[in-house]
């Protein structure tokens, strides 16, 4: 089984930026800890980071017929990337939004995500843990049939 993570603009820079907010575990370790747990599953993962909305959606669509679930963590696009939100409509596959921190709890203008209702589901607020979780539950949901459009 093949599983996409997909980590959106400046999450290059976790460990460093804002750690009072984000934590100091770097994106390479968030990644060490997914491939580990990935191997614990018997999954599969492809991952990229790019700080360009075409990059993630070109990687989403590259995909499409390859992969059966992702795991995204759209970071500054959740507020306002319709172009994201629209690839992952059409995902024939699910996909789990992930976030590090409770984007509800945040700056008013965080609080809503237009990411979140293509989303099979949203799992934030746990620091690394959000995407661990988002893994789990992502291979969970992803042995279920794939829709038929």
């Amino acid at each position: 089984m093949k599983l996409l993570v997909l980590h959106g603009p400046n999450l290059n820079l976790f460990g460093r930026r804002e750690p009072h907010i984000y934590g100091r575990t770097t994106l390479a370790e968030i990644d060490a800890m997914l491939a580990a747990l990935a191997t614990e599953l018997g999954v599969q993962l492809e991952t990229i980071q790019s700080n360009h909305e075409g990059a993630l959606i070109d990687f989403l669509h590259r995909y499409i017929d390859e992969a059966q679930g992702a795991l995204v963590n759209p970071a500054g696009l959740t507020q306002h990337s319709v172009p994201l939100h629209d690839a992952i409509k059409a995902m024939p596959f699910p996909v789990i939004e992930v976030h590090m921190t409770n984007i509800a709890a945040r700056e008013h203008w965080r609080a809503h995500s237009i990411i979140s209702p293509a989303a099979k589901g949203t799992i934030q607020g746990l620091g690394p843990l959000s995407y661990l979780m988002g893994l789990r539950a992502l291979a969970a949901l992803a042995v279920e049939p794939r829709a038929q459009g």
